[in-house]
């Protein structure tokens, strides 16, 4: 049996859905935003010293927890799916490929994202009030010069890349478009894809799995928004 420790509204979502896929025994314990500053609730140190998610404790396997969600899907691939049904062959383009992507999304494709979303609460709560406007001014800079450029070219790229196949590796759905699928889902809540149209397939095609759906009816779907 394996827990996945879900903070609501997270990374998270991915390895639910990893495990839909591979059909696993599993467990979703779920964890609370504090409303104030949307953290982490500190229950989640008991687990491990981070106190972040996602997070797994694999019970079949000594209680072994597991953080990060690259790590996670690995880990979960390498344990839990012995047909590689995930994964693309061995020493193929699409692996290499499947591996690239694997990474990217926490790589590159997140900081900027999350960036945003921390400089357009600069103008808000709990900023104070004398101190937001300037707080508004910094981050439309901040946007203007380099987050919004930044982002087009990530999200120009992805849509090249898809010119390849449907899928981030190629022609068959990997654990790659599972963890591909945050950063375009974080955009798409903010509007960021209505430009892209392969993007939008893929986005279409992932909801359109039985397993997506699945992870969806229990945990919900993730979207990033300002507050």
């Amino acid at each position: 049996m394996i827990e996945v420790h879900h903070l609501e509204n997270s990374r998270s979502q991915r390895v639910v859905w990893l495990l839909e896929e591979l059909g696993s025994e599993f467990e979703v314990v779920t964890y609370r935003r504090d409303p104030a500053t949307m953290l982490a609730p500190a229950a989640l140190r008991e687990l491990h010293p981070l106190g972040k998610s996602p997070v797994i404790r694999d019970r079949a396997r000594g209680d072994r927890v597991v953080a990060e969600s690259g790590a996670i899907l690995e880990y979960l691939i390498e344990h839990h799916d012995p047909k590689r049904r995930l994964v693309p062959e061995a020493g193929s383009d699409a692996f290499e490929r499947y591996r690239f992507w694997l990474h990217h999304a926490e790589g590159s494709a997140m900081p900027p994202l999350v960036m945003r979303l921390v400089f357009s609460r600069l103008g808000q709560p709990p900023v104070p009030a004398l101190a937001r406007p300037l707080g508004r001014l910094f981050a439309r800079g901040v946007e203007q010069q380099y987050l919004g450029p930044e982002i087009r070219r990530l999200v120009a790229f992805w849509e090249d890349e898809l010119a390849r196949g449907p899928w981030f590796a190629g022609e068959a759905f990997s654990a790659a478009d599972i963890q591909m699928s945050f950063p375009l889902l974080a955009l798409a809540s903010r509007g960021g894809l209505e430009a892209y149209p392969r993007l939008q397939a893929f986005l279409a095609a992932c909801r359109e799995r039985e397993a997506y759906q699945r992870t969806v009816a229990r945990i919900g779907e993730f979207g990033l928004h300002a507050t």
